[in-house]
């Protein structure tokens, strides 16, 4: 609390003119000490309690398997999206890659580019999910069931299967939006792999047609 300490001005004599009464100020600080460790505390518990926001990638545990028994992937139903150093280094193809024959495709992240590729690509799928969720909306099958169903054809031997593909460089933001656009477009069987030294090759040589400087 404030505090004013008054002075007794004036001279000492009969005839002097008294002076005015001057004030000293004094500031009681201890309040503003305590209310400044509450502070402290304050913002101490409130960061002890705010989580970031993180996205969690599980991965599968390694193990030696036979080449007979690794999964194979049919080339119709295969696409393969590669990723370079920048987020518009963006590509695609079909199939098997080809060194020779392989041309790739640039896209990029909007409505119209490689969400458009995926949904054309899950097209069958898509139809057969959305008849599914007629039928919940219809109450002809349970909530349980409908998942259930949508997972089976999610992962049906006939589904679509992307690869993505990085480099050490590919900003993660770019696989981060890849695995958004695949969540989108209804894919379920997906992977993300180190981009092979053939591949790497072939998009230098893209790039470098297409006047950049490599990735």
């Amino acid at each position: 609390m404030a505090e004013i300490v008054g002075n007794e001005g004036g001279g000492g004599g009969k005839h002097q003119k008294k002076r005015a009464k001057k004030g000293r100020v004094h500031i009681d600080m201890t309040p503003m000490v305590d209310l400044a460790f509450l502070l402290i505390t304050f913002f101490i518990l409130a960061t002890t309690l705010s989580k970031p926001s993180v996205m969690e990638i599980t991965y599968p545990k390694e193990k030696d398997v036979d080449d007979v028994d690794k999964t194979k992937v049919r080339d119709d139903l295969a696409t393969t999206i590669l990723l370079g150093k920048k987020r518009e280094h963006l590509y695609f193809y079909h199939g098997r890659f080809k060194s020779d024959t392989t041309v790739l495709e640039l896209t990029d992240f909007s409505k119209d580019g490689i969400r458009k590729v995926f949904l054309e690509k899950n097209r069958d799928i898509l139809e057969k999910i959305k008849t599914e969720e007629k039928n919940y909306q219809e109450n002809k099958i349970t909530e349980e069931e409908f998942i259930k169903r949508r997972r089976s054809i999610k992962g049906d031997d006939n589904a679509p299967f992307v690869i993505v593909k990085t480099l050490d460089k590919t900003p993660y933001r770019s696989v981060i939006d890849v695995v958004d656009e695949l969540n989108i477009a209804n894919i379920g069987k997906f992977a993300i792999q180190d981009m092979a030294e053939s591949e790497d090759i072939t998009l230098r040589q893209t790039l470098a047609a297409a006047g950049e400087a490599g990735v």
